[in-house]
C-alpha cells in the first residue's frame, strides 16, 4: 500500500510533535515513562509512513535488516545490566555515526552512477561523513573506556591539540576538494581522517568527564542524523536529528555548569583518571587519621535520626546496591525516619544514571531530589549516607582554590550532623583528588562492598538495631 506525499507529510508532522512531547516527558522521572511511550509511537508512525512512501521500491533488504536488528536489540536489552547502560548508550551513538557515513557513501555512489550529483549534495555528503565518522570512532573509544577494555585515564601527549586541529583542517580540506571534484580518493581520505579525529578527540577524556562526553556524543549523533536527512531529503530525519543535536548540546552545557567547567575545558582538559587501590583500606585510613566505623555504628545513628539523606554515586551502580537501599529506606520510614536521596547532575557515568537506578528499585520519585533542591536541607539532616559517590561531595571544590575541581557545585553532605561514607578503599574518585570530607570530625568511613554493607544495615534494622 502506497500513500501520497501529502499523507506522508502529515504523518511526519504528527511524529515530530510526538517526539517533542517525548522530550518534554523525559525532563522529569515521573513523566519519563510516558515520554518514552510517546517516542515509540512517533517512531513507529515515522517508520510506517516511510515504508509506505513512493521512494521505497523493494522491501527485501529492509525486512531482513529490521529482523536481524530486532533480534540483536532484544537480546542485548534483555542481557545488559543497568551498570552497563552508559557504555550501551555510547555503542548506540556509534551505530548512528556509522549509519550516517554509509548512507552518505551509498548516496554518492548511486548519484554518481546516475549522473545527478550537484554541489549542494556534495556539501551535505561531506558534512554527513565527517560528523558521522567522528561520532563513530569517538563513541567506540567512550565505550571501550566505560567497559574497562582500556584505561579510563586520560591519554595526553605533547602536541595533541595541534594534531587534532590539523586533522580537522585536513578533513575539511578533503571535503571541499571532494565537493569540487567528486574525487573518490578525496572521499576515502576525508573519511579515514575523520575516523582518526574522533579517536584522538576522545582518548584525552578521563573518567570524571564521561557524563559530559556521553551527552556530547549524543549531540553529535543528532547532527549526523540531520545531515543524513538532508542527503535523503527526509524532513522528519532532519527534525529528529536537530532535536537530538540541540538537546544533547544543551544537556552538555548544563552538565558543564554543574562541574563549573567549559565544554572546551572538558574536551581539551584531560581531566580524571583511574587509580589503583594500593594498600588495604584500613591501613590507609589509619595512616591518614581517618575514622572508620562499623555497620552497627551507622545504624545506631540512623535509628535515632529524624532525617537521613542518601547520596548515591557510581559505586552504588557497580555494587548494585539500589534494591538494598530501597529496603533500608522502608525500614527506616517504618521508624518514622524521613529518608531522601540527593542526586548530583554528573553522578555516575551518564546523565541521569543515578535516577535510572533508583527508579529501577521503585524508590518513589518524591524521595529523590536534585542537588539544588536538597542542599538547603543538610544543616537539619542528622545522617548523610554517601554510597559510592566521591567528587560530588568533596568540600575541596569550595575551599581549595588549587584543586582541579575548585568551583564545582557539590552536594553539601559535610553540613549534616553525622556523615557515613561507604567506600571500598581510600582511593579518590575519577578526578584523582583526595576527598577532604574523609577528614572532617563528623565523618566516618564504613569500608566494604556497598551492597554487602547496606544488606548488613538492613539485617541490623530487622534485628532491632540497638
Amino acid at each position: 500500500m502506497e500513500i501520497s506525499a501529502n499523507t506522508q507529510a502529515i504523518a511526519y508532522l504528527i511524529s515530530a510533535i510526538l517526539f517533542i512531547l517525548a522530550l518534554k516527558g523525559l525532563t522529569h522521572p515521573a513523566s519519563a515513562r510516558r515520554g518514552n511511550f510517546l517516542a515509540m509511537i512517533g517512531m513507529a508512525l515515522a517508520i510506517a509512513a516511510t515504508l509506505m512512501g513512493g521512494e521505497v521500491n523493494s522491501y527485501g533488504f529492509i525486512i531482513a535488516g529490521v529482523a536481524i536488528g530486532a533480534v540483536i536489540g532484544s537480546v542485548v536489552a534483555a542481557r545488559v545490566q543497568m551498570t552497563a547502560m552508559p557504555q550501551l548508550v555510547a555503542a548506540l551513538h556509534s551505530f548512528v555515526g556509522m549509519a550516517a557515513v554509509l548512507v552518505a557513501i551509498g548516496t554518492y555512489l548511486n548519484r554518481e552512477a546516475a549522473g545527478t550529483l550537484n554541489p549542494l549534495l556534495m556539501g551535505e555528503l561531506s558534512a554527513g561523513i565527517i560528523i558521522g565518522a567522528i561520532t563513530f570512532s569517538g563513541s567506540v573509544v567512550a565505550f571501550a573506556k566505560l567497559q574497562g577494555l582500556v584505561s579510563g585515564a586520560p591519554v595526553v601527549f605533547k602536541g595533541q591539540h595541534a594534531l587534532n586541529a590539523g586533522l580537522a583542517i585536513v578533513a575539511i580540506g578533503f571535503g571541499v576538494h571532494f565537493g569540487m571534484t567528486e574525487s573518490m580518493t578525496s572521499l576515502i581520505l576525508m573519511t579515514l581522517i575523520a575516523f582518526v579525529l574522533g579517536f584522538t578527540l576522545i582518548i584525552p577524556i578521563g573518567g570524571a568527564d564521561m557524563p559530559v562526553i556521553i551527552s556530547m556524543l549524543n549531540s553529535y549523533s543528532g547532527w549526523a542524523a540531520a545531515a543524513t536527512g538532508f542527503t535523503l531529503q527526509n524532513n522528519l530525519l532532519i527534525i529528529v536529528g536537530a532535536l537530538v543535536g540541540f538537546s544533547g548540546a544543551i544537556l552538555s552545557y548544563i552538565m558543564c555548569r554543574a562541574m563549573n567547567r567549559s565544554i572546551i575545558n572538558v574536551v581539551f582538559g584531560g581531566f580524571g583518571s583511574d587509580t589503583g587501590a594500593g594498600e588495604s583500606a584500613g591501613a590507609q585510613a589509619a595512616q591518614k587519621g581517618v575514622k572508620s566505623a562499623s555497620v552497627e555504628d551507622a545504624i545506631y545513628w540512623m535509628e535515632d535520626a529524624n532525617k537521613v539523606i542518601i547520596i548515591p554515586g557510581y559505586g552504588m551502580a557497580v555494587a548494585q546496591a539500589q534494591h538494598a537501599l530501597k529496603e533500608m529506606m522502608e525500614l527506616l520510614e517504618a521508624r518514622d525516619v524521613e529518608v531522601k536521596f540527593a542526586i548530583h547532575p554528573v553522578a555516575g557515568r551518564m546523565p541521569g544514571h543515578m535516577n535510572v537506578l533508583l527508579a529501577e528499585a521503585d524508590i518513589p520519585y518524591e524521595n529523590v531530589l536534585e542537588m539544588d533542591e536538597i542542599n538547603p536541607e543538610f544543616p537539619s539532616c542528622d545522617v548523610a549516607l554517601v554510597v559510592g559517590a566521591n567528587d560530588v561531595v568533596n568540600p575541596a571544590a569550595k575551599s581549595d582554590s588549587s584543586s582541579p575541581i575548585y568551583g564545582m557545585p557539590i552536594i553539601e553532605a559535610a553540613k549534616a550532623r553525622q556523615v557515613y561514607f561507604l567506600k571500598r578503599s581510600m582511593r579518590p574518585g575519577y578526578s584523582g583528588v583526595d576527598n577532604l570530607l574523609f577528614y572532617q570530625d563528623n565523618t566516618s568511613l564504613v569500608f566494604g562492598d556497598a551492597k554487602d554493607t547496606i544488606e548488613g544495615m538492613v539485617s541490623a534494622l530487622k534485628g532491632g538495631g540497638h
